[in-house]
């Protein structure tokens, strides 16, 4: 989806090896996570690190199973529920920024 929008996609496997591409990277932009993860650490403790870690990321967390609460979402943050279309993901990366970023 990220590819499609036409925007450069970064995977991680998990929410630990997203932290440490974040750590060795300073072209992401977006981080678009699942609330629930493997390996440990869920999105929304992802998204909590983000947060205090790199103030200017944005994110996006997506779930088909949990919809948290408005708390649970961080500043600049938005929560897509499962399925998402490619329009509305579309739309909500094109409401971050202006010139197409990184996403992992």
């Amino acid at each position: 989806m990220v590819e499609d929008a036409g925007y450069v996609a970064v995977e991680a496997a998990d929410a630990f090896e997203a932290v440490r591409i974040l750590e060795s990277r300073d072209d992401i932009r977006i981080v678009f996570t699942d609330i629930d993860m493997p390996g440990g650490m869920s999105g929304v403790t992802l998204a909590a690190a983000i947060r205090d870690r790199w103030p200017p990321i944005d994110i996006i967390m997506t779930s088909g199973a949990v919809v948290p609460a408005d708390a649970m979402v961080p500043e600049r943050g938005v929560f897509l529920a499962k399925p998402v279309s490619q329009r509305q993901f579309e739309r909500t990366l094109e409401g971050f920024r202006t010139d197409p970023p990184t996403v992992m």
